[in-house]
């Protein structure tokens, strides 16, 4: 026998159908080949395993006993193939999987239902994991592989990711409809917001870095008087009288709370992207491919 000899599928199906019919032209007919490659796909497996498989006879191929103690085997061994080819065929089709996903809960309150639903609707068996987690965590739940893909803005992505835009975002003051700067008919500007309380993210998370940054450009000093780690907090705020907020427009316009106005700031105008962020390297199965298509279909539809 040679000992570096590993038999092939091919042999093995070969070497089943003949076990079974006993006769080459038969095995050649199930298994859509002629006959002579039967004989040859026979023959390699009983050289490279040094021993007789089959006695041949006038009519028919008997088995040898070294061919009876295989049997099992090889049986084991091509259920075992045909259940992996299914399941891969499965997950190709969308018929199982998993798509786990990293997402701030502030995305996630205005992103995911929609897409989750149609995704469900269209994909039952796929599961779909959320993973909410903090912004300063958003690249690491990536790069860690802990999760698929991520969707949001990432602090300082470095070349360990990369990046496909689902949406560009702008900075807007959501206030009270009775608020001075609610009568705004196109936009606010940076310089008018000052002496008004504001609500905004509390310092070096998310958005404020870019607050800070576009307001000391503009040569205006916020009167911040709360300061909180969700925006969904700074929008019952708002709502309470507390003062109005700086946030990302689509996230307040998602909450669609009646008793609020937005406003895009401009002067100078502020956007981010919001992306599909990936480890770079990394290809996405084809459930992870779908809901992204998913999600773009549902964001394009409003």
């Amino acid at each position: 026998m040679n000992q570096k000899f590993s038999p092939t599928i091919r042999q093995l199906r070969a070497f089943l159908a003949v076990h079974q019919l006993r006769k080459l032209s038969a095995a050649a007919e199930k298994l859509y080949v002629t006959q002579s490659a039967v004989s040859m796909l026979i023959r390699q497996l009983e050289e490279g395993l040094g021993t007789r498989l089959f006695d041949r006879t006038t009519r028919s191929l008997q088995p040898t006993a070294a061919a009876s103690e295989m049997l099992p085997t090889a049986e084991r061994i091509l259920r075992d193939v045909d259940s992996l080819s299914a399941d891969f065929r499965e997950l190709s089709q969308l018929q199982r999987g998993r798509v786990c996903l990293a997402i701030t809960p502030t995305l996630a309150s205005f992103l995911m239902p929609a897409a989750i639903r149609r995704f469900g609707e269209a994909h039952p068996q796929v599961r779909v994991v959320v993973d909410d987690c903090a912004p300063d965590q958003f690249v690491s739940r990536i790069i860690g592989e802990h999760v698929d893909f991520g969707i949001g803005t990432p602090e300082r992505p470095g070349a360990e990711v990369e990046t496909q835009t689902l949406l560009r975002d702008h900075l807007a003051l959501v206030c009270t409809r009775d608020h001075a700067l609610a009568s705004a008919k196109k936009a606010v500007r940076w310089v008018d917001l000052g002496g008004h309380p504001l609500i905004t993210v509390r310092p070096g998370y998310g958005i404020r870095p870019l607050i800070d940054g576009t307001a000391a450009q503009a040569g205006v000093a916020l009167n911040v008087v709360n300061e909180v780690s969700f925006l969904s907090t700074a929008l019952w705020m708002t709502a309470s009288g507390m003062g109005a907020s700086i946030m990302p427009s689509a996230f307040a316009k998602a909450a669609g709370d009646p008793a609020l106005v937005v406003r895009p700031i401009a002067a100078p105008r502020v956007s981010r992207d919001i992306s599909v962020v990936t480890k770079r390297g990394r290809s996405l199965s084809a459930a992870s491919r779908s809901f992204i298509e998913t999600l773009q279909r549902a964001l394009k539809e409003g």
